[in-house]
């Protein structure tokens, strides 16, 4: 996880549970398999905060040195609890069917000076401990093992030990206003806001997420000036919304169509399918969603798009009126209501003066209209490829709202 090689996954899911029960993170820390680290740390975060929620580190390998130090810190010893060792031989001979070796047993063992949390779903048990007003819990690092003792055991369990406030959160997406220029448009407005309510900016990859979070004693207060807050909000940009819920551009698309009962397809040059991953990636894309061409060679966009090869010898591929003849193109091939297309240049080869690394045509339409537009971008590939993917979401958003 230090150097990169895993992806903490587990802080941010622990992060919007806690949220839910209305427990603010303070901090999120990562640590090596050092003894001298843990207990550094743990004294650290005893001293900032009231819950210190510990993954990772519990399993059969010389590397797992947790639960010894825990046993240092808190003053205990290694035991064997008769729970986890059932646990552990039920999933060996019952359900892996196969022999258990000494590690495999080592697993059963806690300090005694911890509540045992058992893992319903693996071999490695919780431990709740308890230090001058203090919680800690150690829960395995593994993501499945963890929510469920995290959702089973852990959060319902922390508001008998503190008195728990309310977080509320309400938000909005916008796109086409950068988050300096939209700061200033709101200037105003934030600084009105009452000192029970925060403003947060969270941008990422052309699109722009508002929060407005709310925190106090009186839920139904809180809640209705949240409202009457944001309702504000969303008068002062209204031009650049693109939903006042909390919801990723590929849900709002997927929405928008269902809830009209149209089709789409998609013809991909520069982003290789990375459009169709985000629409199938939605629950329910088969309401709605065909297909797709993933046209990276000329060759394809000819014979599957029916692109002319007039067109590509006289304007490239990275041109206007070849994402038109993509477009053309879906729509004839998958027969939908709507289609989308794409061809740029992601880099960081390929590119020229005329068209260099970042410049990427757009285009979205039916069998009545297309229209098309250029965007240029500045970054590495990846991030070239996700925000063209954006804006085309988002301008195939706006053309079927236009539509209605």
């Amino acid at each position: 996880m230090l150097i990169g090689q895993v992806i903490d996954t587990n802080s941010a899911w622990m992060a919007q549970e806690l949220n839910k029960w209305g427990i603010p993170l303070k901090r999120r820390v990562a640590i090596g398999d050092s003894r001298e680290e843990i207990l550094k740390t743990l004294e650290e975060e005893s001293k900032l905060a009231d819950i210190i929620l510990i993954t990772g580190g519990l399993g059969p390998t010389a590397d797992d040195i947790t639960k010894p130090v825990l046993c240092e810190y808190f003053g205990g010893k290694l035991v064997v609890d008769e729970g986890a060792l059932a646990n552990v031989k039920n999933i060996f001979e019952k359900i892996l069917n196969r022999p258990m070796i000494e590690r495999n047993l080592k697993q059963a063992e806690v300090p005694d000076v911890c509540t045992v949390i058992q893992n319903k779903r693996g071999t490695a048990p919780g431990m709740w401990f308890e230090k001058d007003g203090k919680v800690f819990v150690s829960m395995p690092g593994v993501p499945h093992e963890m929510k469920g003792m995290m959702t089973d055991d852990v959060l319902p369990a922390l508001p008998k030990h503190f008195k728990l406030t309310n977080i509320l959160h309400r938000t909005m997406l916008t796109a086409g206003l950068g988050e300096s220029f939209l700061a200033e448009r709101i200037k105003d407005y934030e600084a009105a806001l009452p000192s029970f309510i925060k403003l947060a900016y969270l941008p990422n990859y052309g699109m722009l997420r508002l929060r407005l979070t709310a925190m106090g004693d009186d839920k139904e207060k809180l809640a209705s000036e949240l409202d009457r807050q944001f309702a504000l909000l969303l008068n002062q940009l209204t031009d650049v919304l693109v939903t006042d819920e909390d919801l990723p551009l590929p849900h709002v698309v997927s929405k928008i169509l269902k809830e009209r009962g149209k089709t789409l397809s998609t013809a991909e040059s520069c982003t290789g399918g990375y459009i169709a991953h985000l629409i199938t990636s939605q629950a329910g894309s088969s309401e709605y969603y065909k297909g797709g061409v993933v046209s990276y060679a000329n060759s394809i966009k000819e014979d599957v798009l029916q692109v002319s090869p007039q067109i590509l010898e006289a304007t490239g591929a990275v041109s206007e009126a070849t994402v038109i003849a993509m477009v053309k193109g879906a729509l004839e091939l998958a027969k939908t209501d709507f289609a989308l297309a794409t061809s740029g240049i992601m880099g960081p080869g390929g590119g020229s003066v005329e068209k260099p690394v970042g410049m990427v045509w757009v285009a979205v339409g039916n069998r009545e209209n297309i229209i098309a537009k250029q965007f240029n971008f500045r970054f590495d590939r990846q991030r070239n490829i996700e925000l063209t993917a954006n804006n085309a979401l988002n301008l195939l958003r706006k053309f079927i709202l236009e539509q209605s």
